[in-house]
């Protein structure tokens, strides 16, 4: 991991909320963001933002999100999730994540991840795939 991962660096990702981010419960004329696929977004926006700092050969893995899901987005909205780094423990990366639709904030969240070296992780998941096979 680079030394330049401090709190305070931020990233915005924009998502248009296309149909397999909703859900139908209030009719197919009133698809809203399905709050998995707000968590999945927010996630993105974390890890992409953590690759920009990471060295070759490392990625990251989620760890814990906490989040509240505020605001209905219908189909076909654009949303903007922000998220910044608000303390880097070692490996450990906290973020604050906040998404909006044009008219309010719709989310809020603290999300946690965790830098590893990607064929040590891969070493680890393929013993225990091979375990659960025997």
């Amino acid at each position: 991991m680079k030394a330049d991962l401090k709190p305070g660096i931020s990233s915005t990702r924009k998502f248009t909320i296309d149909k397999p981010r909703t859900i139908d419960f209030l009719g197919e004329d009133l698809r809203v963001y399905a709050t998995p696929e707000l968590v999945r977004d927010m996630e993105i926006t974390c890890r992409e933002l953590l690759l920009e700092h990471c060295d070759a050969g490392e990625d990251s893995v989620g760890t814990g999100i906490d989040v509240a899901h505020s605001g209905a987005t219908l189909l076909g909205t654009d949303v903007e999730v922000t998220a910044t780094v608000t303390a880097v423990d070692g490996r450990r990366v906290t973020f604050e994540v906040v998404a909006r639709d044009h008219a309010e904030e719709i989310g809020r969240a603290t999300h946690g991840r965790f830098v590893v070296e990607v064929e040590k992780l891969r070493a680890r998941v393929a013993a225990k795939a091979a375990q659960k096979a025997s």
